[in-house]
């Protein structure tokens, strides 16, 4: 089928598509005007200008887009993991152009004005006079990676800061209607996530009503953290010589962004500016709560019962994922650390690598080899799926530890036994068990088999001051969407290597299958 419009005729399929990428990008050009506001409260007028022409040319883009195929028939299940796919690679593009314009409008003077006294370095905007290093940070900010080109956050202007931390606020909330609403079937954490069995006619309905309920709990739970980091801030060594705007400035940005377990951060080290226990702590409930399945978190607050964080699988081994995991790299950190220290930055890194927030305490890139192999390990399994997390996530790894086992219990029954297995409060044939245990291995090989190529790519490009352990550190964290670094990301690494960890943090994001659904409908089309 074909689509009509004025200027010519256009697939049908593609119309549906352009019309509803269209829609999300408008959306985009809404928050960019938003922005421009920011920058002029905080007096920033060539940054002002700079997210006003941004936010035209995508006002126009999308725009164009919503009125040329404002008819097109409604989306089906097929359109949605291409909408979600080129959605987030357009708001990518778009999201780059106030990084771009405001690079080369802000006056060197200017932007020299925002570089604290005393250092001996410039500002960091100066970086993203790149295209690529504007599409690394919006594409980080967007999937949630928290991956940066700034080298110095405290040098940039604040409304660009406020941006990085308003796109993985707005991201978290897109991923978390993404995979409950779009892309969810009950149970599933494998190839037939993206199937579902009510939703194939029209998916809009559903979403619009999953939108405003996530909306409401994400703002809420966004409240109650800054509300905490305020009085945690404050009361720190740091926080208490700083004026109280600054203290809530540095609150709003590290809660929008530690609860959609982002990790962008407004301070020089991340978290490790602060060097405050109290604040660690009080980021741990924070990024805990973006890791878990926020239908879980209606359940809780709508019928007052915290028993089902203990009821739900996914919660269950999170909790218990951080328990064995702060063990071990506590215990692989004692080599080099005091045992208190070790303890502390274990229990902080390796819960904000599990939950792929990305904040960072401690430097990473000084820590030995296994170190870094079992906090990659943990960026590469992430949190529950419905949640705002990257990685394979909970329930796939569960899946196919109890298909594994199922498999080997199959070997010493009769070939005529009815063989059932019960997983989350369901009970599977064998057809259904294998189904979800082979949908749950697919996946999890191609996230894998990216990780290792990517790896042994980036081994090769970051030069010899980095290890094999490094490389696949960096590359874990890309591609489950976390933002810790051991130093290989910045504004000198290899372009291949840069272009290569957008694609990784792409693909992580949308778990791969949308992303092969993109390509697969580029070549042939979304025709059977």
């Amino acid at each position: 089928m074909v689509y009509r419009t004025r200027d010519g005729i256009v697939p049908t399929d593609l119309a549906t598509i352009f019309r509803d990428v269209g829609a999300l990008v408008l959306m985009e050009a809404a928050l960019l005007a938003l922005s421009a506001g920011v920058a002029l409260a905080f007096g920033e007028l060539y940054v002002a200008g700079a997210f006003v022409l941004a936010a035209a040319i995508t006002a126009g883009t999308g725009g164009l887009a919503r009125k040329l195929f404002d008819d097109a028939p409604a989306p089906r299940m097929k359109h949605g993991m291409v909408i979600a796919a080129a959605g987030w690679f357009a708001t990518a593009i778009f999201g780059a152009l106030p990084f771009l314009f405001a690079a080369y409008l802000v006056p060197h003077s200017v932007a020299a004005s925002y570089v604290p006294a005393g250092v001996d370095y410039g500002s960091s905007l100066a970086h993203f006079r790149s295209p690529l290093h504007a599409f690394f940070e919006s594409m980080s900010g967007w999937t949630g990676s928290g991956l940066t080109m700034a080298v110095h956050e405290p040098t940039m202007p604040k409304a660009l800061l406020w941006w990085r931390s308003l796109i993985q606020w707005v991201g978290g909330v897109g991923v978390i209607v993404l995979t409950v609403s779009i892309l969810a079937r009950p149970g599933s954490g494998s190839y037939a996530l993206y199937q579902s069995e009510t939703r194939e006619e029209k998916i809009h309905p559903s979403v619009v009503s999953t939108v405003r309920t996530v909306w409401k709990m994400f703002l809420g739970y966004t409240l109650l953290s800054i509300a905490l980091l305020f009085m945690a801030i404050r009361l720190s060594d740091y926080g208490s010589a700083l004026p109280t705007t600054e203290v809530a400035w540095q609150a709003i940005n590290h809660a929008m962004t530690g609860l959609s377990t982002g990790g962008f951060s407004v301070t020089d080290n991340s978290i490790g500016t602060y060097d405050s226990p109290l604040i660690e702590v009080v980021l741990l409930p924070i990024m805990a709560i973006g890791a878990i399945a926020f239908p879980i978190h209606y359940l809780v607050l709508t019928e007052r019962d915290l028993r089902h964080f203990v009821s739900d699988l996914q919660t269950r081994w999170l909790f218990i994922l951080f328990g064995l995991g702060v063990v071990a790299l506590t215990i692989q950190n004692l080599a080099t650390l005091a045992p208190a220290l070790s303890l502390r930055d274990s229990t902080f890194q390796f819960i904000s690598a599990l939950t792929c927030t990305g904040f960072q305490s401690a430097p990473i890139g000084t820590w030995s080899a296994g170190g870094k192999v079992i906090l990659s390990g943990a960026m590469t399994m992430g949190g529950a799926a419905g949640s705002t997390v990257g990685g394979i996530k909970i329930i796939r790894g569960y899946t196919i530890g109890r298909g594994i086992r199922w498999q080997f219990r199959r070997v010493f029954l009769p070939a005529n036994a009815v063989v059932t297995l019960k997983m989350d409060g369901r009970t599977l044939h064998r057809n259904e068990m294998e189904r979800e245990f082979a949908e749950a291995a697919i996946v999890t090989l191609l996230w894998l088999i990216l990780l290792i190529v990517g790896s042994v790519l980036l081994t090769n490009l970051a030069g010899p001051d980095f290890t094999y352990a490094d490389a696949l550190f960096e590359v874990a964290s890309a591609q489950g969407n976390v933002g810790l670094s051991t130093g290989i990301t910045g504004p000198t690494m290899p372009r291949l290597a840069e272009g290569m960890l957008i694609l990784n943090m792409w693909v992580g994001r949308l778990e791969i299958i949308p992303i092969l659904v993109f390509v697969r409908a580029a070549i042939y089309g979304l025709n059977p």
